[in-house]
Parts: C-alpha cells; sequence; structure tokens
C-alpha cells in the first residue's frame, strides 16, 4: 500500500490564489489584449480591485504595459492594457543535430533576430560554446529585460533531473544544459523535447490555439518526435519520458535504429529514412564500389517537385509510414488535431492525401474520424516557437482561457 504524504493534501495559500490570478489575468491579456481593467474583470469574472492589484505588480514588474485610452459614452475614460512587447524579451534556442538556432522574441513570440551555428557533436564543447553565443546575444539588447530562455532538444528530457537522457541521432546521453546556461545569463532556463515543445508552442500561437483541448504535434526530422497535449495539459509521463513513439517498432523486421531496435517509426518515416531509401534506389541498393551520392532531405523534396520519379516513390512511401503511425496514436489518443511538423510538409499537397488515406483506412472502422490533420506553418518556425512558449507556460501557466 502506497504511504500517504500529508504533503499531498496541503490546503491552496493565499499566495498560491495570487500566483492563479496573476497567471489568469496574463493570459486573459495575451490573448484578448488591448484590454481595460474593467475587461480583464468581467472576462475572469475576478473582483475589479484584484484585477487592478494584480496589474499594477505585473506593470512594475515589466510584464504588462498602459496603452491608449478607451471612448466611453460618460464617466471616466478607461486605460489599455496589453502586454509589453518594447522590453520584455525571451530567448529562445533550437538544438538539432547538424544545427542551432538562437533566436530572440517579444511576449507575443515575435521573432526579432536570429543567428546559427553548427552543432557541435561533442555536448561538454557545444554547451561552451552555446553559452558564449547566448551571452553575446544578451549585450547586443542592453535596454531589454529578459524573462527567460526556452531550449528544445532532439531527445527526451528527464522533469526531475532537468537533464538530456538520452539522444539517440546525436550520440548524447544525461546532458545538462539548464545549469551551465542558468549560472551564466542569471536568467532561468527552460528545456525540454522538440516534439512537447511544438505541441505548446501550436497550443499558445497555433490557429486554433483557443479551440483545441486535445492535439498531438508530430515531428518529422532527423527523428520523429511526438508531442501530446490531453485536456490542455501536455503530457509528460514519468520523469518526462512520455511519447517516445518514434521509437515504437512498427516492422520487427525492419531497419536497425539508433536506439538499437529495428524498425522504429523514425527509421521508415523520417527524413533520415527518406535519404537512405533514396540512395539505396539510385545506387541500387549495393556497398560496393559505387560512389555513394550527398543527399539530403531538401533535395529529394525538390527533385521530387520537378517530377522525379524516384524521389516521388521515396516520398510517397515515406507518407504511407507517416499514415502508419498516426494512425496508431489516433486510436490510441482520439486527438481533436494532429500536427505534422517538418520539411516534409513543403510538399503537402503530395504527402498530405497519402497519409490521410492510410489513417481513413485503419481507423474509419473504430469511429475515429473526426481527427483532423493538418501541417504545421512552417514560416512560423514551430520548432523555435516552442522554446518561446516553454518560458510563457513557466509564467502564464495553461494557455487557455475560459
Amino acid at each position: 500500500m502506497r504511504k500517504i504524504n500529508l504533503r499531498d493534501f496541503q490546503v491552496a495559500t493565499s499566495l498560491t490564489a495570487r500566483d492563479i490570478n496573476r497567471r489568469i489575468i496574463l493570459n486573459v491579456i495575451r490573448l484578448r489584449q488591448p484590454l481595460s481593467r474593467a475587461d480583464v474583470a468581467r472576462l475572469t469574472g475576478l473582483q475589479r480591485s484584484t484585477v487592478s492589484l494584480i496589474a499594477d505588480q505585473l506593470i512594475e514588474e515589466g510584464w504588462i504595459v498602459e496603452g491608449a485610452y478607451g471612448r466611453l459614452p460618460r464617466g471616466r475614460r478607461p486605460i489599455y492594457l496589453q502586454l509589453n512587447t518594447d522590453k520584455a524579451r525571451i530567448i529562445g534556442i533550437n538544438v538539432r543535430p547538424t544545427q542551432t538556432t538562437i533566436a530572440v522574441a517579444d511576449l507575443n513570440g515575435e521573432f526579432l533576430g536570429q543567428e546559427q551555428f553548427p552543432t557541435d557533436p561533442d555536448p561538454k564543447e557545444f554547451i561552451k560554446i552555446l553559452t558564449q553565443r547566448v551571452k553575446a546575444v544578451i549585450k547586443r539588447y542592453p535596454n531589454a529585460t529578459f524573462e527567460g530562455i526556452g531550449v528544445s532538444l532532439p531527445g527526451r528530457v528527464n522533469t526531475d533531473t532537468h537533464k538530456l537522457t538520452v539522444a539517440p541521432n546525436i550520440g548524447w546521453r544525461d546532458v545538462d544544459l539548464k545549469t551551465t546556461l542558468e549560472k551564466a545569463t542569471k536568467l532561468p532556463v527552460e528545456v525540454e523535447n522538440a516534439a512537447n515543445a511544438c505541441a505548446l508552442a501550436e497550443n499558445y500561437f497555433g490557429k486554433h490555439a483557443e479551440e483545441v483541448d486535445n492535439l498531438i504535434a508530430v515531428t518529422v526530422a532527423e527523428g520523429i518526435g511526438t508531442g501530446i497535449i490531453t485536456n490542455g495539459m501536455l503530457m509528460r509521463g514519468t520523469a518526462g519520458m512520455a511519447g517516445e513513439f518514434g521509437h515504437v517498432a512498427l516492422d520487427p523486421n525492419g531497419p536497425p535504429c539508433k536506439c538499437g531496435n529495428k524498425g522504429c517509426w523514425e527509421t521508415l518515416a523520417s527524413n533520415t529514412a527518406a535519404i537512405r531509401d533514396y540512395i539505396q534506389a539510385v545506387t541500387g541498393g549495393t556497398n560496393g564500389r559505387r560512389r555513394r551520392p550527398k543527399v539530403t532531405f531538401e533535395d529529394i523534396l525538390r527533385l521530387a517537385a520537378e517530377g522525379d520519379k524516384t524521389a516521388g516513390k521515396v516520398l510517397d512511401n515515406m507518407a504511407k509510414h507517416l499514415g502508419e503511425g498516426l494512425a496508431m496514436l489516433i486510436t490510441g489518443f482520439a486527438p481533436s488535431l494532429v500536427v505534422v511538423v517538418g520539411e516534409v510538409t513543403r510538399a503537402w499537397d503530395r504527402v498530405g492525401p497519402i497519409i490521410q488515406k492510410v489513417v481513413d483506412e485503419r481507423c474509419r472502422n473504430l469511429g475515429y474520424t473526426e481527427t483532423r490533420i493538418i501541417p504545421g506553418d512552417e514560416a512560423a518556425q514551430p520548432r523555435l516557437q516552442g522554446t518561446i512558449a516553454l518560458v510563457l507556460e513557466k509564467y502564464f501557466g495553461a494557455p487557455e482561457v475560459a
């Protein structure tokens, strides 16, 4: 029998209530700005005195500012509140196996500047380089107030230790970016798996942000990741390890995976899998003296668009396997929305119908017909947006407003 811990039954203190009200007010302003204090009180159901007290505190801390005056038929003119996008800043870092991006954004998630550099395969050297670059970025904004740093990583992050547990596609294990970055910058740092970050980005910034409580973000890149939001909350699981569907074996006799298993979903439907299949197709699958071509996934997308039959067939096969994995997720979680994130969405006119056909064939008889499958907005950079959402989640809490 589980031992009862009295801490499990702690009563919420007045401080807890203030924190909850603070988050509610921040989210109302973020989603519906500009708003007067009276508008905020009406939308949240909080007393006007409570709203005014918290609003004054948020103004003092630099989260929100007073803007234009409203107009009323009579009486005192209200002052509108909005997020402080002039000085408050967030740093976002998107780490991928070959390239890392650092961005600066305002509280609305608008990017103000970006830079990229190669991801060093040695995690210690990478952290050293990253720290130097982040400190240099901060110096370029002397008048800004930085509220935090969000980092998306190509692997699972332990929610207890905040360390990257394992990232098979980059070969990292037990890596601690958070501690070093926080010591160097004196800023709070939030680290998370890239797919989870993309799910948060969709919930904060997506077109369906206020409509969908249950969604899955699927990142398709060097590997495949899934971020799952159910009832408005990100599913992290024990120690943050939930959602590793890229390493669920769909074909036990399939290609070897870097995780040590065979036929994992990402060995069949990732960018890496498409590159492997294309090279095998153009070389006849031989490993002899014939020189293996250097091909990127972008090359495959371009060739397919130009009518190359081999590249087109590779994309079609990739779409088929993506559909198989998505059918598994839809059957298991019944989300309202699935958002596919990655370069493959550039060919959505081609791959989208194939994915939908496979999902329909596998899920129709089970009644899962309400799930929409859509491509993420690549221009919005959902991975990078997710790093901003990580910081907003810390301060703003749940992204929805009743």
